[in-house]
């Protein structure tokens, strides 16, 4: 069994290294690049540049799914979803000594992801999102509490229609961090949304 690490509360998600490096000096210390829809080679130099820009800020950077890169380019923490959980190979990741989070929506899922020992669940969406179609619905402040019983010493990540007033009430459900995506995506100032998040989640 793992030592697990404190989480910081406020987890940024964003989905180029151009936002990512506009917004980790807003106050974003966790920070998950999660690029969908490009060729590999694009994907490689976004994760090398946000690894290197990381270091630089003193941010965790988390590779979203594409795990291999992320072996190659030696970052040390990815995020995997319940598909990419099926193709990736946890053993080589350990070796590495590379944490990695897991998304969980359901009983089953939380049940497989805690087998692996994660470094945390993540548990969305808590509120209604507008990132995506989701097959689940609002999952709601009662889900993050028995998702937290049941996690256990493994920290619990809320994720889902977050905006600054919330972060308080995943908090007190039992949430260890908050993650955030559209509310700062589609704020007509990102830094100062990211500010204001950061604040909240303090």
């Amino acid at each position: 069994m793992k030592e697990h690490k404190r989480m910081q509360r406020f987890y940024l998600i964003v989905g180029h290294v151009g936002r990512l490096e506009l917004l980790v000096p807003q106050g974003a210390r966790l920070v998950q690049l999660r690029i969908k829809d490009e060729p590999e080679a694009e994907v490689r130099r976004q994760v090398a540049r946000a690894r290197d820009f990381c270091a630089v800020h003193g941010a965790q950077l988390v590779v979203n799914d594409h795990w291999q890169i992320a072996l190659d380019l030696n970052c040390t923490f990815v995020h995997l979803g319940q598909e990419d959980m099926a193709q990736a190979d946890f053993a080589a990741l350990n070796r590495a000594g590379v944490r990695y989070g897991l998304s969980t929506h359901d009983d089953a899922e939380l049940d497989r992801a805690l087998s692996h020992d994660p470094a945390y669940v993540a548990l969305g969406p808590v509120y209604p999102t507008l990132l995506k179609k989701m097959t689940w619905g609002p999952q709601g402040l009662d889900r993050v509490s028995r998702w937290k019983q049941r996690a256990g010493k493994t920290p619990l990540v809320a994720i889902g229609g977050l905006t600054p007033e919330r972060p308080p009430g995943v908090f007190a459900a039992g949430a260890d961090s908050a993650a955030v995506v559209t509310d700062i995506q589609q704020a007509p100032d990102p830094e100062a949304r990211c500010r204001l998040l950061a604040t909240a989640c303090a």
